[in-house]
Order: C-alpha cells, then sequence, then structure tokens
C-alpha cells in the first residue's frame, strides 16, 4: 500500500499495490504491519457498508465525541464519489480546513480519516456503494456533524448535492460548544 499524506495533517490517501499478470491483479485492502509502520490505527471494530442510488446524493459531515471518536478509513466498491474529510481538532495547524478526493471503484484509491475529522462524500454516479472500515462502535448519544454547507469551512462539492437526509440538512452552523470542539483536544 502506498500511503500519501494530504494537506491535513494525519489525513492520507492510500493507493493499493496491485501484483498482477493475465488473470488480474491482487492487492491487500488493509494490513496490520503496513498501517503501524505508518503510524495509523490498526483495530477497527466495525465494517459498515453503504449503497447510494442516485448521482448527486450527500453522505456526510459525520463525526463522534470523545470517548468514541473513531478513525474510518474509506473505499469506493462501485462507482464513484467525491470524498470529503474536514479537520476540527481545536490544536492542529489544520484546523477548520477540509480535503477531497475521488474515490471511485475504478482507482480504487482510500482515504485515511483520522479522529477528530468530519466525513463525508457526494456521489458522482447512479447505485455507487462504499465500504468504511471503522475504529469505534456507533454512539449515537456522541454524534455530531457539520452541515455540507456550512458558511465557515466553504467545502467545494464538485457537483450540487440533490439529496440530503433531513439530519444532514439541520446540523447548525458551527459552534464550538454544539460541535464539542472542547472534547476533541488531545487528538492532534
Amino acid at each position: 500500500m502506498k500511503f500519501i499524506p494530504t494537506p491535513l495533517k494525519g489525513a492520507y490517501t492510500i493507493e493499493l499495490e496491485k501484483r498482477g499478470d493475465n488473470r488480474g491483479f491482487f492487492a491487500r485492502f488493509f494490513c496490520e504491519n503496513e498501517f503501524s509502520e505508518a503510524g495509523l490505527i490498526t483495530r477497527f471494530v466495525q465494517i459498515n457498508n453503504s449503497l447510494t442510488e442516485k448521482k448527486g446524493t450527500l453522505r456526510g459531515m459525520h463525526y463522534q465525541l470523545q470517548p468514541s471518536a473513531e478513525v474510518k478509513v474509506v473505499r469506493c466498491l462501485r462507482g464513484s464519489l467525491y470524498d470529503v474529510i474536514l479537520d476540527l481538532r481545536p490544536d492542529s495547524p489544520t484546523f477548520g480546513k477540509w480535503f477531497g478526493a475521488e474515490l471511485s471503484a475504478e482507482n480504487r484509491v482510500m482515504m485515511y480519516v483520522p479522529q477528530g475529522f468530519a466525513h463525508g462524500f457526494v456521489t458522482l454516479q447512479n447505485e455507487t456503494e462504499a465500504l468504511y472500515l471503522v475504529s469505534a462502535l456507533y454512539a449515537p448519544q456522541l454524534e455530531r456533524g457539520v452541515r455540507y454547507n456550512d458558511p465557515k469551512f466553504n467545502i467545494q462539492w464538485p457537483i450540487e448535492p440533490v439529496e440530503i437526509s433531513d439530519k444532514d440538512k439541520a446540523w447548525p452552523d458551527f459552534d464550538p460548544s454544539f460541535h464539542g470542539v472542547d472534547t476533541l483536544k488531545g487528538l492532534v
């Protein structure tokens, strides 16, 4: 695997190193040793799968507060999506900055999302399927979200979202107390 640093401290895109012949290829999706050598989390307690039917559907921007702050590794299995991460760690030099990358079934690129980051995506094709490795169990009482169009962060989506859940539309404008920024200290 190739771990490629993003402009946000501690976040990476991951490219598979394919070994192939006339039958196709073989590549590791995850290797504890390689993740550990790169200084990344290696313990995942959930593997989640999402299927999004319509192009232009937005999911996010989600995260959890401590003690359930989570690391995610996201991969697109079918179709394509524009994956976005947002650094909400108050002590981070990249606090408030976002980064996006296209993940597709074709390019097989993955996104490593550190603790203290919000995560979301917009689908670029119909019938887009994603797989997530997650380091913490879902804790609904600790779930938070940043609205996809919050003016504080000015995330630039490559297409205008046409489908968004009521919950994701209703996240309030950024407020450090609601968004738990103080509880995210020490995650840098």
